[in-house]
């Protein structure tokens, strides 16, 4: 027994070696320091302190006789109790030094076999109880499926903690021998191999197993409660044992999603409403998704809800939409809009599908309410809270997408000049009505909105020059009799206009401003002129001086005013020509208005009135009855406008002459009386509703302006362009015309054209080739 102190010593040194311990640093010193015996310690000393020096055997020790066997036979025990359940004998500890002393006298290969052997054997006694196990029951039998798969779960899980607790053993084993030979797999992955080959490998136990699990899933889709821990412990198992989860569980479990989806995608749709259909797919994604998160492989997600999308959304793209997306446009439903882009954003081609129904959408929904002229009245508002409306939806429910937004404005421009000019003429109404002194409705700011939201709806518009004459004889109207609510705000749509259009397409408006701002310097000059007269005169009169190329075209209407009128018309003729020789005034009736001051048997008031009434009014200070016929005579105004006149005098809210006989409309031979009873709350009244109201002759007349002006502005381009190129082809000059012009027009309207210049000399069709034209200087 001498041996066995050398023997611990070398074999403590050869632990060291191997696992690669340096020697502490006084050590080496006091190996160079002194020397020993073959045993053990000794060396000389210094007068500080002594030194030990260990050196390593010259000769490398034997093992004792069946040391390997009986080493082999401890191990073979304590594999053996851990598969068994029961307790080791031997310390742990000892157990690891008994494999690293057998690893370190090359017995390493050895002891791999010898452990995988016994694994292997274990193993194999482990496929009798599932063989024994009733195969014969059918799948929906789930308590005996279930009872199996507890008994597979927990011959893995048992499997799982004695391979661990072998390795803990055998971890020298693992780490040296195992590691330097790449061909030979780890214990654990050995273990796992094992168990692969010979149990789940077992096409009985496999096909119940995954049967089982899937049986276990559709119960969960079914909306049971079922052993998730159960099915995550089986899932990893099969995903640890490689290819067995992708070949043999994946492949099954898709292909039954893919059937489950298709057939529940086919019934729910005929079954629910979209929103509830929706909600429904929404449910099952985050359902499939929450099964990947807690037991199925992560390599599953991607087929997993890819199959979802396409059974429950991408085979219903278009049924979704035409069932149920105009109701739900219709109806704003904003978080079911939401909820059906999101959807429909994750399928391939959703987005596109989607974007199309709803360029239809917009398209029909605007058109009814464009084309229809009983809605003219509410066109443009109506307009306005649809375009907000579908702006909120792209902002809300589509992310602000920018297809959606260019989508959507392609579609306003398209549906909008489906009914050409009318939109155009409202919407310069519209701001007009806004712009009007008397419209409570808005602050500064909130007119300021209304006016950008307008200008929206306005570029949408082709035609233009239809807006700019509709817009320039309301502003003539607003400025002229003083109806204009705000200066600012009418300087901020002038500048908006100029912004979007150009400075040609406002500079005959800025001009009225201008006119309007010289004629008040000239009033104040004439004011000046006329108290130096040595007869200025009971009326105080102003005038506007207009430019007429910058104002609408108004129709002269000669009437007869009476002598003060006509001598202040010629002063002021007389003070203005004298300041600017060579120009020329003529004198516009209809724009004309008055304050009248009447007195009453209540009292004294003022009307504000037009020329018209006022020469009517003024009548009666020679009598108190006149008939139809002897005011037009005396008055000389127009016929149609007679009545107008009269009609707002005698049978509108403020009654100031008295007509016989009653009745809303005036006929050839009524009388008209003065009113000397007549009563009102109000000191001052103005009588002209009906009178700044627009007649059908005057709209036609301002549209039959505007295709005029089409008509110059079309022969403009064509000199132009011919002038340019001296020589070009029909098509080639209709083609620079469309790019050239900015409002609709018609081909045919193009060809009367070019006739028309033909006829007039300004250019010629070549002789050999009639579509061909030149240009005549």
């Amino acid at each position: 027994m001498a041996d066995e102190p050398q023997k611990k010593a070398h074999l403590s040194a050869l632990v060291g070696h191997t696992n690669g311990l340096t020697k502490p640093a006084s050590l080496a010193a006091a190996t160079r320091a002194g020397g020993g015996g073959r045993g053990g310690g000794g060396g000389g000393a210094t007068a500080s302190s002594k030194k030990l020096v260990i050196k390593n055997f010259r000769e490398r020790p034997k093992l004792p006789d069946n040391y390997t066997q009986d080493t082999w036979q401890k191990l073979h025990e304590a594999v053996g109790a851990i598969q068994s359940s029961i307790s080791i004998k031997y310390n742990l500890e000892e157990l690891y030094q008994a494999v690293e002393n057998l690893c370190s006298y090359k017995v390493s290969a050895t002891l791999y076999k010898q452990l995988r052997q016994v694994c292997e054997d274990h193993v194999k006694a482990q496929i009798v109880q599932f063989r024994e196990y009733p195969f014969l029951m059918h799948r929906n039998d789930s308590l005996d499926s279930l009872l199996f798969l507890k008994k597979i779960n927990k011959c893995w899980q048992d499997h799982c903690r004695q391979m661990i607790m072998i390795r803990s053993i055998f971890l020298f084993l693992d780490r040296t021998y195992v590691l330097q030979n790449s061909m030979l797999p780890s214990i654990w992955d050995m273990g796992l191999e094992l168990f692969r080959n010979h149990v789940i490998s077992d096409k009985q136990v496999q096909n119940k197993t995954i049967d089982g699990v899937l049986l276990l899933i559709e119960r969960e889709r079914n909306g049971e409660a079922v052993d998730r821990s159960l099915l995550r412990s089986l899932l990893s198992m099969l995903s640890d044992l490689q290819q067995v989860y992708k070949e043999s569980f994946e492949q099954r479990f898709l292909e039954e999603t893919n059937c489950l989806y298709a057939a529940e995608g086919q019934r729910l749709m005929q079954e629910r409403e979209v929103p509830e259909y929706l909600h429904h797919v929404n449910k099952r994604l985050e359902e499939e998704g929450d099964r990947v998160i807690t037991y199925l492989d992560h390599s599953t997600q991607k087929p997993l809800i890819a199959c979802v999308e396409k059974q429950l959304l991408g085979e219903h793209l278009s049924a979704i939409l035409q069932k149920g997306l105009d109701n739900l446009l219709d109806e704003n439903r904003i978080s079911d809009l939401t909820q059906t882009y999101q959807l429909f954003s994750r399928v391939k081609g959703g987005q596109q599908i989607l974007l199309q129904h709803w360029s239809e959408y917009i398209k029909n929904f605007g058109t009814t309410i464009v084309v229809n002229p009983e809605k003219d009245k509410d066109m443009v508002q109506e307009l306005l809270d649809f375009k907000d409306k579908v702006d909120h939806i792209i902002e809300v429910c589509f992310q602000k997408n920018e297809k959606f937004i260019n989508l959507m404005k392609e579609s306003f421009e398209t549906f909008i000049n489906k009914r050409p000019n009318k939109p155009a003429e409202l919407i310069a109404k519209y701001v007009d009505s806004k712009l009007r002194a008397g419209n409570k409705e808005a602050t500064d700011e909130e007119l300021e909105r209304i006016l950008d939201k307008i200008m929206i709806i306005f570029r949408f518009i082709h035609g233009k020059d239809v807006f700019e004459a509709f817009y320039k004889k309301d502003l003539a109207k607003r400025l002229l009799v003083g109806k204009s609510a705000s200066v600012d705000a009418e300087k901020s749509m002038l500048s908006k206009l100029k912004h979007e259009c150009g400075a040609a397409f406002t500079s005959k408006l800025e001009g009225m401003f201008k006119d309007m701002e010289l004629s008040k310097d000239v009033m104040v000059q004439f004011k000046q002129y006329m108290q130096n007269q040595s007869d200025p005169g009971n009326i105080d009169l102003t005038v506007n001086i207009l430019t007429m190329g910058y104002w609408p075209t108004y129709t002269p209407m000669e009437v007869h005013l009476n002598s003060e009128m006509i001598k202040l018309q010629e002063v002021f003729k007389a003070f203005y020509l004298g300041k600017h020789s060579g120009r020329k005034l003529q004198w516009q009736t209809t724009l004309g208005h008055a304050v009248l001051k009447a007195e009453f048997k209540e009292g004294k008031k003022e009307f504000q009135v037009s020329l018209f009434q006022t020469l009517v009014l003024l009548m009666f200070n020679e009598g108190d009855e006149f008939s139809f016929e002897e005011i037009k005579m005396a008055t000389g105004v127009e016929d149609s406008e007679l009545r107008r006149t009269l009609q707002s005098l005698a049978c509108g809210k403020a009654r100031v002459l008295i007509k016989n006989p009653k009745g809303k409309d005036v006929e050839d031979g009524d009388k008209f009386i003065f009113n000397g009873d007549f009563k009102h709350k109000l000191f001052r009244i103005k009588i002209n509703q009906i009178q700044m109201k627009e007649t059908v002759e005057e709209q036609v007349s301002t549209t039959e302006r505007v295709f005029q002006d089409r008509q110059y502005q079309i022969d403009a381009a064509i000199v132009r362009i011919m002038k340019m190129r001296k020589t070009l082809g029909h098509n080639l000059l209709v083609s620079e015309l469309y790019n050239q012009l900015k409002f609709p027009v018609k081909p045919g309207d193009l060809k009367k054209r070019i006739e028309s210049l033909i006829d007039r000399d300004y250019m010629e069709r070549d002789k050999d080739n009639p579509n061909q034209y030149h240009y005549v200087a």
